[in-house]
């Protein structure tokens, strides 16, 4: 799971002019069983969003669907990434008003340590070639993100 998340926080590092807008939040639960049902709820949140989920990664095991929702010839307008980190400890990440935190934050994260780490999921949309995802539907769906 650390090899994820330092992985995933290094590749959108090394391309900051890819990243337009960020977001960040720290929830901190009193229990891991609270803990875990907030990771849970928010990782429905976020997959509920998604018009469908054409690649999953669980445990190193993938499945791919090659089915798309929306064909023709569009380009990808959007991609959103969100990372959702479950760790043992208080951890705090900057509010994201600028590039400079967006880069602190995914320092942050890259940097926890692997044993703190208990869950990770890394979700983006949209994942098919063949989808989009339009400014509307990005304003609509990720009202929280703030432009950098």
């Amino acid at each position: 799971m650390f090899l994820f998340v330092a992985e995933t926080s290094l590749s959108l590092l090394r391309h900051p002019d890819y990243c337009i807008s960020g977001y960040s939040s720290v929830d901190v639960k009193r229990s891991v069983e609270d803990g875990e049902k907030r990771f849970n709820q928010l990782s429905i949140e976020e997959r509920g969003k998604f018009d469908e989920e054409t690649l999953v990664n669980v445990n190193n095991i993938r499945k791919q669907s090659t089915s798309s929702q929306r064909a023709g010839g569009f380009s990808n307008e959007y991609i959103v990434i969100t990372i959702l980190v479950a760790a043992e400890g208080v951890h705090k990440l900057p509010s994201i008003n600028g590039s400079g935190d967006l880069k602190e934050a995914l320092q942050k994260l890259g940097s926890l340590p692997q044993s703190k780490i208990m869950a990770v999921e890394v979700l983006w949309t949209p994942q098919n070639e063949n989808d989009t995802l339009t400014e509307r539907q990005l304003l609509e769906d990720y009202p929280l993100l703030r432009p950098l």
